[in-house]
């Protein structure tokens, strides 16, 4: 296929906006995390929750393209190979966020020197770094044009899929056995984690398939788009109804530390992101794609795509910041804010009574530019691959063909 002019366009402006990033993320390490918004009282912002949200579209892609060959499902298998891309990219954005967060480059060797085994911050590095290696072998495989390349696929899927599993419980688990945190600590933690990974995961691989078919470089029929629409909305009630056993159980004793949180996220200052989850991420899609006539419909399949993504990110943000709000230790006149405004305060002024966090323009900056580089990253890596490899099941059909040919 030619590429579309729109594609060569989209792949400046976003290399116009990751060179914009990169320049950020250096005015960040010249002078600080203090030039973000984060602080002792909120000591994770924008560049972890776009962590846990992009391990969540990576997963959820990998789940769906390793499902295809698991349980043999020939109609994903179609889309097997974006998905994979997809999932390769979204996990190292993901990776990116956290190198990001350190503050330093020159951090990262403490990462290895000095491990604790105990941390659930260590597994997640490990089961990443595996999880990137899975993606990467996964990737060369479905792309091999050697003999018995389909049967190592069908090997390595087997592997990635309690992997793709793994990886978001993982995450989850970092915030889930936090006992001193309210909000985080649940032994659900981790089945919402990998629901809420599905359906974005799906929801992006739907938006994508749209976005390289318009881009010309990759076909993709409507029935499939309709297919994966049915599944979508499957996982979208999934979702919705882990979250209500959550509220419910944190609701129904109504427990000081719990009704304060539920506080927040129904009238309090994530309120906002809680009620756009459950109304744009669940609700309105799932009312959307449940009729057969409404997946039929490609423009309300993305609509709907788009809804659930969107809701999805605003999850990770009521998530992360609901617990943050109110600490768990009170003493006056407070806490020391840790900010870079309170070290050059006098008196009072360094104190804070409850967390408050607001990204400033260069995280803003920094996330766009990492968003944009995995966004040109999947871009070309699709127009590369796609383009050079054809389809286990387009390989059979070719070779029905000859057989067709010969026996006449």
């Amino acid at each position: 296929m030619k590429t579309s002019n729109a594609f060569k366009v989209s792949a400046v402006v976003l290399a116009a906006l990751t060179i914009a990033g990169v320049a950020a993320w250096i005015y960040q390490l010249m002078n600080g995390l203090g030039v973000t918004g984060m602080s002792n009282g909120t000591s994770w912002g924008l560049y972890i929750t776009c962590f846990m949200f992009f391990v969540g579209l990576s997963a959820g892609g990998l789940i769906v393209a390793s499902s295809a060959s698991v349980f043999h499902v020939k109609e994903y298998k179609k889309v097997a190979l974006p998905a994979v891309i997809l999932s390769t990219v979204c996990i190292c954005v993901a990776g990116m966020f956290v190198l990001i967060d350190l503050g330093g480059i020159q951090r990262v060797w403490r990462i290895v020197a000095s491990p604790n085994p105990a941390s659930p911050l260590f597994w997640d590095i490990c089961v990443i770094t595996l999880y990137l290696a899975i993606n990467v072998v996964y990737l060369a495989f479905m792309t091999s044009r050697k003999p018995g390349a389909q049967d190592r696929v069908a090997v390595v899927s087997r592997f990635a899929l309690p992997v793709a599993i793994l990886v978001h419980s993982v995450t989850a688990w970092i915030f889930g056995l936090e006992i001193a945190k309210e909000g985080w600590y649940s032994a659900i933690m981790a089945p919402i984690f990998v629901a809420s990974a599905l359906d974005s995961g799906l929801a992006l691989l739907i938006l994508a398939l749209a976005g390289l078919k318009k881009a010309g470089v990759f076909e993709v029929d409507k029935k499939l788009i309709a297919n994966l629409a049915g599944l979508l909305a499957t996982c979208i009630a999934i979702d919705a109804f882990l979250i209500g056993c959550e509220l419910l159980t944190v609701a129904y004793p109504q427990a000081a530390g719990g009704m304060a949180l539920l506080g927040e996220m129904f009238t309090g200052s994530t309120a906002l992101f809680f009620w756009g989850e459950i109304i744009i991420g669940l609700l309105i899609p799932f009312a959307i794609l449940v009729f057969a006539k409404n997946r039929q419909k490609t423009g309300l399949v993305l609509g709907s795509s788009v809804c659930v993504v969107v809701g999805v990110f605003f999850k990770r943000v009521w998530l992360l910041f609901t617990s943050f709000i109110h600490p768990n230790v009170y003493g006056a006149p407070g806490i020391p804010s840790g900010s870079s405004g309170a070290a050059h305060a006098a008196g009072t002024d360094i104190w804070a009574l409850t967390g408050a966090y607001a990204p400033t323009w260069v995280e803003i900056v920094v996330v766009i530019g990492v968003v944009s580089l995995g966004a040109l990253a999947f871009m070309l890596l699709s127009k590369k691959l796609l383009g050079s490899s054809r389809q286990p099941d387009e390989d059979a059909g070719a070779k029905d063909v000859v057989a067709s040919a010969s026996a006449a």
